[in-house]
């Protein structure tokens, strides 16, 4: 017995020592670049199939082909990939999501390119480089680890590391040669890749998508570590290894026994599962790209090249047929992630998983082997199988409601392998089973028929989630979360609402794919495939149904036609170009074309050149000294004199030109002390660990006042701002919305109750027109009121053709005015503005305390955070100075900012 136990310890710590190696490969990477090397595992597989070729094939010595393979070929793709693909992004801003895109990229691209260069099937004659001695692993993982974190923690390397990930721009003013330092980490981590993949290969199949899955599994090791802990990392994976070799001397009997063998084999998937799912995550950045511009139109005509081709296949007969009835049931799986990733602007990393439950509850139903249901028709299994499939969504939407970027990727990533291995890899669950087609369309041709029918049904369904007034709310919801949560839209809902649907896609597209294929096969839906579809999707298009339709002929059609791994290659290639053609294929060809087009220039005739002489004159008049053209907020300067006069009030408005413009609207109420306060603020107390932002705050902010609050840097404004609007939780205190406590309502709420608020750096929606942008705050505001978009359209002069442009791209002076229409249609008793004059210059300024005035003079309550002392003295009835946490000094604005204390 004992002997058996430590037969099996031997045995588990060679299996951790590469997975430790695997997490120190990880964790280096990600310090020195910030990149999750999700192709890590295809780096192993490329360097294993690179040793084997060089000793196997052309006979090179086992050392030779060795130092060859770690130390020239491995830093070498490490080095290349940090030039060629990771450079280019980091240089533009570090995108996490497109580094995200770019690292999937990478992956896609090895496994492919393995795939066409060596085949799919198993290889079994890998060489041996260590021998099966764990002690001479456990030798290699130990003193790495030991070596890297004394280079890290010692050296001068380890502190330019450290600041290169801190932040890439400052550590380059500091003279810190950055792109070296990134360089010699992607050397490093790729090395590692390569050691690991040598030293499993003589124990694991050798297969283009076996191992890199398998490497991938252990990111656990890297992820319990919080992507820095070298030490943690190692003891992490060799206690795992050795927990699940010893797992194996237990053999239950009953119900528990292939559960058991199940969670024994997979221990770093339980593990993982764990990890990205329970443990804090790692990386809080968004999540997909906020788009930067707005959605590429379709290009004309593209839907009748689409129903033409998809239409084509039914002249096929026989084998190509065959093929081509996978199209529009890959299409169907492929607009889930259109839904949740393209429009949601969340990852998903796991539909694979989503698809392959729809195919299995399908075929399990329709064999009557589903527990607690009769045998059903094949269409009404596949009905059923959807709506089993659809509430298993929030598997990866209840995580999404607080994880971002690699949290993210991470927990959808381990959803998807965790079923997998527990359930698609169990033959308790699988064996002999098979799945026909649905009556009347045995044939081929039927068949496809069918599949367009409810192609065209999942494509009005993804239509609904991409339109109206979901569809805004998801597009807000994934240009920028926090300004939509504060227009109102219920985020955490949404956020289920999308992965459900996207769920509900998957499994009828999963269903159709079985059903074509005739049977259920696991591999079709492994969590590489996974990688692969979220990879076409997002470089084809995330956010366009004809990009999941494009994607789709696309996998299927060069696979078919070409040796296996063509279409993976060609994603993976597309995937890691994402930096340099955000935009996707169709707009870089675009730009291209444009570039490449022939321009000649204009030239006058003489006829031409007669009239502009003419003309010349009109124009000079037209400017001539003293009578300057117009510009915007002139007109709004013109009318303030006349709105400033005593017993009147201003009410803004737009002039056609789109300038802010004042008249007298009614007496404004009398600012009387006791005015009833609209929002209160009662002992607030807030703490950073030791630091004190908040220490004991009241506030009032009443109806037809302007409340500012002024203060130096740190005096805990920012601070009070988010409590007020819901985006801050305080340790103490109350936030009270007239009698109302709501400290524990969330932004999205107390905009329903009537708060609203703006940001200091711009919270708009720029794949969205500015009228789209404002009908976010009308429909999801606190009253439904169809004439609130309009009016708060020409209350902020936005209602002339700016209102059809996309908000991408316009002046901030303009998209100041968008998020405050946006918040103004929203019908707010209270309004709060955070830097509303940041970026503006003075005509721009002027106008906008005219329209804040107008509206405290309606009877709304304002608050105003404000550096601009000036404007805060123009603006204010009240205001208060922090410092420290504390409110120092309140009082009218004259008698205060005289004292200087606002200074």
């Amino acid at each position: 017995m004992a002997s058996l136990t430590y037969d099996l310890t031997l045995a588990g710590l060679s299996v951790g020592s590469a997975a430790a190696l695997t997490g120190i490969g990880l964790i280096v990477t990600h310090r020195a670049t910030g990149v999750l090397n999700f192709a890590h595992g295809a780096i192993a597989m490329v360097c294993a199939y690179l040793l084997r070729q060089f000793t196997v094939e052309w006979g090179w010595p086992l050392g030779l082909a060795s130092a060859v393979t770690l130390l020239v070929v491995a830093p070498a793709i490490g080095v290349a990939l940090e030039r060629f693909v990771f450079r280019p992004l980091s240089v533009l801003g570090g995108d996490p999501a497109q580094t995200l895109v770019a690292s999937i990229g990478v992956f896609v691209l090895l496994v492919g390119g393995a795939a066409l260069v060596w085949g799919t099937g198993a290889r079994a004659d890998a060489p041996t480089l260590v021998s099966a001695d764990p002690w001479g692993q456990l030798a290699v993982a130990v003193a790495l680890a030991v070596g890297v974190g004394a280079v890290t923690r010692w050296t001068r390397i380890g502190t330019e590391l450290r600041a290169v990930v801190d932040d890439r721009s400052l550590a380059m003013l500091g003279g810190i040669d950055a792109d070296r330092v990134a360089a010699a980490g992607w050397a490093f981590g790729s090395f590692t890749a390569g050691l690991t993949g040598v030293l499993l290969t003589p124990y694991v199949r050798l297969d283009p998508y076996g191992m890199p899955l398998l490497v991938m599994e252990v990111l656990a090791v890297a992820v319990v570590a919080r992507m820095r802990s070298l030490p943690v990392a190692v003891a992490v994976a060799l206690g795992i290894g050795v927990a699940q070799s010893q797992l194996t001397r237990l053999h239950p009997s009953g119900w528990e026994e292939p559960l058991l063998q199940a969670v024994g084999a997979n221990l770093f998937v339980v593990a993982l599962l764990i990890a990205a799912l329970v443990l804090p995550g790692i990386g809080t950045r968004a999540a997909l790209p906020r788009t930067a511009t707005a959605r590429i139109a379709t290009p004309p005509g593209a839907w009748i090249v689409a129903a033409v081709l998809f239409l084509l296949p039914l002249g096929f007969a026989g084998s190509d047929l065959h093929t081509s009835v996978q199209v529009p049931a890959l299409a169907v799986v492929l607009l889930s992630l259109v839904v949740v990733t393209g429009r949601g602007g969340q990852i998903s990393l796991g539909q694979a998983a989503y698809a392959g439950l729809g195919a299995l509850f399908t075929a399990l139903l329709a064999a009557g082997r589903f527990p607690g249901l009769p045998r059903l028709p094949e269409l009404a299994a596949l009905a059923i199988a959807v709506i089993l499939v659809a509430p298993l969504g929030l598997l990866t939407g209840w995580p999404a409601i607080s994880r971002h970027g690699l949290a993210l990727a991470l927990a959808t990533f381990a959803v998807g392998v965790g079923v997998s291995r527990f359930v698609f890899s169990q033959p308790y669950a699988t064996s002999g089973l098979s799945l026909g087609r649905p009556a009347g369309f045995d044939g081929d041709r039927a068949y496809y028929l069918l599949e367009l029918a409810l192609l065209g049904c999942a494509l009005v369904a993804a239509g609904a989630l991409r339109h109206g007034r979901t569809g805004r709310a998801l597009a807000a919801m994934r240009d920028h979360e926090s300004g939509a949560s504060a227009a109102g839209v219920r985020v955490p809902a949404l956020k289920l609402t999308a992965f459900v649907a996207g769920a509900a896609l998957a499994a009828l597209g999963g269903g159709m794919l079985g059903m074509g294929l005739r049977a259920f096969d696991a591999t079709a839906y492994d969590p590489v495939r996974g990688l692969l579809w979220f990879a076409a999707v997002v470089v084809l298009g995330a956010d366009s149904v004809l990009g999941a339709l494009a994607a789709a002929a696309l996998l299927v059609g060069l696979d078919a036609g070409a040796r296996g791994g063509v279409a993976a290659a060609l994603i993976g290639v597309l995937a890691v170009l994402v930096g340099r053609f955000p935009g996707g294929p169709y707009e870089a060809l675009r730009t291209a074309a444009a570039r490449l087009r022939l321009r000649r220039r204009a030239t006058l005739t003489p006829l031409g050149t007669h009239v502009r002489g003419q003309l010349r004159p009109v124009r000079q008049r037209m400017t001539t000294p003293g009578k300057p053209t117009s510009r915007p907020g002139d007109a709004a300067q013109a009318g303030g004199d006349a709105a400033a006069r005593p017993g009147t009030a201003r009410r803004a408005s737009a002039s056609p030109g789109g300038a802010v413009r004042a008249r007298p609207r009614r007496p404004r109420p009398p600012l009387e002390p006791t005015v009833h306060s609209a929002l209160r603020a009662r002992r607030l107390h807030v703490t950073y660990g030791g630091f004190t932002a908040l220490d004991g705050v009241d506030l009032d902010v009443r109806p037809g006042r302007i409340t500012a609050v002024v203060g130096p840097n740190g005096a805990g404004k920012s601070t009070l701002f988010h409590c007020l609007a819901g985006t801050l939780r305080p340790a103490g205190g109350r936030v009270l919305l007239g009698e109302r406590d709501i400290t524990r309502l969330a932004a999205h709420a107390r905009t329903r109750l009537g708060i609203a608020r703006t940001f200091q750096q711009l919270a708009v929606f720029p794949s969205l027109t500015v009228a789209e942008n404002v009908r976010v705050g009308a429909e999801q505001g606190r009253t439904a009121d169809p004439g609130s978009e309009e009016r708060a359209l020409r209350l902020l002069g936005l209602d002339g053709p700016v209102r059809a442009l996309p908000a991408a791209g316009l002046p901030t002076g303009t998209l100041r005015r968008v998020e405050l229409a946006r918040a103004l249609a929203a019908s707010p008793r209270v309004l709060l503005l955070d830097e509303p004059a940041a970026g503006l210059d003075s005509g721009e300024v002027a106008a906008l305390a005219r329209v804040l005035r107008a509206l405290a003079a309606d009877g709304m309550a304002l608050l105003v955070v404000e550096h601009d002392l000036d404007l805060v003295a123009d603006l204010a009835h009240t205001v208060h100075v922090m410092a420290a946490g504390r409110i120092v000094t309140s009082g009218p604005a004259g008698r205060v900012l005289e004292t200087g204390s606002g200074a």
